[in-house]
């Protein structure tokens, strides 16, 4: 028993030295021979909310209130999710010689795709920041809520990325289908728009889209200052476990063959 639990404790050491690296490689891979270095992170959500500011806010004259503010909190969300899911998706792929030569745990690659994703979208947290201190948007206690998002984020995308990392091996055409429907997804969601926007029908639906929960979620706590309800805490939590067993689910039953298609 004693032996037993070494054992999983040296696994788990293991794994989490190999996610811990692979996240250093990435970050530093991303910002090589970058004059800015990782001040992309912070600028990138920003010039992206000045170029869609001025689009939507002259050419459609959306009435939302602080309409950059909008933007900006649902472009960098929004971005984690495409972001995270895409590189998990060809994670079992690009990490083929690694898989064939050495034994560890394979689910170490979508996730840290996803943690990757996630510190990236913390930096851009400080171009969120600058923005609603430009509007004078001053700071709750309900930002206390970020981590809990990032929670329910996190492994929604785990999820989402672990199943996709799985088609991807069997079925190239997912990586290519992927980027289409992350842009259908983005468009179907109220990032740039107001909701009220949508036909009725729609909107009745949109309850249905995790990207709007967790959209609307980050909205509340940091532009309009409320508290999340208990409800929708729980929302937001199922759609991440739910999505988070699926995709564990589908990935541990086709691990075992990655190595004859990878």
């Amino acid at each position: 028993m004693a032996v037993s639990t070494e054992l999983k404790k040296k696994d788990a050491q293991k794994t989490w030295f190999v996610l811990s690296s692979l996240v250093t490689r990435d970050f530093k891979l991303k910002y090589r021979r970058s004059v800015l270095g990782i001040v992309w992170s912070v600028l990138n959500p920003l010039l992206m909310m000045i170029v869609l500011a001025c689009v939507f806010s002259y050419m459609f004259r959306f009435q939302i209130e602080h309409y950059a503010v909008y933007i900006i909190l649902g472009q960098t969300l929004f971005s984690l999710m495409t972001d995270s899911t895409s590189g998990a998706m060809t994670s079992i792929i690009d990490a083929a010689p690694l898989i064939k030569k050495v034994r560890v745990e394979k689910m170490v690659f979508p996730v840290e795709k996803v943690l990757f994703a996630c510190v990236n979208f913390c930096f851009s947290l400080v171009a969120v920041a600058a923005v609603m201190l430009f509007y004078q948007i001053m700071p709750t206690f309900n930002l206390l809520f970020i981590p809990l998002l990032l929670v329910y984020v996190i492994l929604f995308c785990s999820g989402l990325g672990l199943l996709l990392a799985t088609l991807a091996v069997f079925f190239r055409d997912v990586i290519h289908f992927w980027g289409v429907i992350t842009t259908a997804w983005m468009y179907a969601t109220p990032i740039i728009y107001p909701l009220e926007l949508l036909p009725p029908f729609l909107i009745n639906l949109m309850p249905l889209n995790p990207m709007y929960q967790y959209v609307d979620y980050f909205r509340q706590i940091t532009m309009y200052g409320s508290t999340p309800s208990l409800e929708a805490n729980l929302i937001c939590l199922g759609m991440a476990l739910i999505t988070f067993a699926v995709g564990l689910l589908a990935f541990r039953k086709a691990e075992k063959k990655f190595i004859l298609f990878v």
